[in-house]
């Protein structure tokens, strides 16, 4: 039988259930309040209740937990001093789906030395967002694994599924089920199509094969996700965020019988993974706001407490601090002079 089952399995670690690392990590009164909260304004901006626009800001990915947490303070400040025009929400990547091979991100290799310590990885993970949470800051993730949501979701307050992912039905099916609004790439050659495709199937009602908190195998039901949205990032060597290919995604989404609610990721495509092109990418934004655009509702910064990226070296103790190990970011000072900018030009509009 041994050349029948698991002929490329080398082994199997057996992890804690959903529900156990919720009990040992358990989401608190105050936690739960941020969640609920952020999720609630979310649905406001993107029913056009309120006028805010929302920033998903944070580094690229999270591989330092320290460094997470003081970007995070700095950033719940700042959030204070915009609120009545902006909702800021930091972004706390975990996954990162990789081209061909590399750094999986904090959950699969914490100790970033391909030791896969995943229990780890997913505790650190689930003791950094209840941080924020309790911080009262508002979380958003990329989600790329579909068991990852029963251990975190409770936490996030709003969700992306990549340009590598919206194809992919079980992504799609995932957003359908999911308790935050979501956004929806487009495709990594810059496609509106299939960004299209999966939010009109993720606002459907699924059913599929997942886990539920005890870790067993469930058929899970949904209801469809009223709350999905597009992320414009650019792609195929082409931005997207232009005031022409905002009109023609709004187009495209009003044909297809959808809110026109478009969010703008200033980074990828739209940057040309040059971190300095982001605030060229966001001032546009803002304008075309000013100018009287209602269909932008949010945009997506990179940005770190220093400016620019690092590979991961051979002895980790050289690591920089507060310095990106996956795409190029933008540094603090830079991105508090965009956002306080922007809260400056969207006040007399919103008055």
């Amino acid at each position: 039988m041994q050349r029948i089952n698991d002929v490329n399995v080398a082994s199997q670690d057996l992890m804690p259930t959903p529900g156990e690392i919720k009990a040992k990590l358990p989401l608190g009164p105050g936690a739960a309040a941020t969640v609920v909260a952020g999720r609630e304004r979310l649905m406001k901006i993107l029913d056009r209740e309120d006028r805010s626009i929302f920033v998903v800001v944070g580094p690229c990915s999270i591989h330092d937990v320290e460094a997470a947490k003081e970007y995070a303070g700095r950033l719940k400040n700042l959030a204070e001093q915009v609120d009545d025009a902006m909702m800021l929400v930091m972004r706390v990547y975990f996954e990162k789906p990789r081209t061909t091979v590399g750094w999986k991100g904090l959950i699969n290799d914490p100790d970033m030395d391909d030791s896969f310590a995943v229990e780890k990885g997913l505790r650190k993970a689930r003791e950094l967002l209840i941080h924020l949470a309790e911080l009262g800051l508002p979380a958003g993730t990329e989600a790329l694994d579909p068991i990852m949501p029963q251990y975190l979701s409770d936490l996030w307050t709003w969700t992306a599924i990549g340009a590598r992912t919206v194809e992919s039905q079980t992504h799609r099916e995932l957003a359908s089920g999911l308790s935050t609004p979501v956004g929806l790439k487009n495709g990594t050659d810059g496609s509106l199509d299939v960004a299209i495709n999966g939010l009109q199937s993720a606002s459907r009602p699924h059913h599929f094969l997942g886990i539920n908190q005890q870790g067993q195998s469930t058929i899970i039901h949904t209801r469809g996700n009223r709350y999905g949205h597009i992320v414009l990032r650019g792609g195929g060597g082409q931005p997207n965020y232009d005031a022409e290919n905002i009109a023609m995604s709004v187009q495209r989404l009003e044909q297809a019988g959808l809110p026109a609610n478009l969010v703008v990721d200033c980074s990828h495509g739209n940057s040309h993974k040059d971190p300095a092109r982001q605030q060229l990418v966001f001032s546009n934004c803002i304008r075309q706001i000013v100018e009287g655009n209602r269909s932008i509702v949010g945009l997506m910064l990179e940005s770190h407490l220093s400016w620019g990226n690092q590979p991961i070296p051979d002895n980790l103790s050289t690591l920089k601090y507060g310095v990106s190990i996956t795409d190029a970011c933008i540094d603090w000072d830079t991105t508090e002079e965009i956002i306080l900018s922007a809260h400056r030009a969207l006040r007399p509009v919103l008055d």
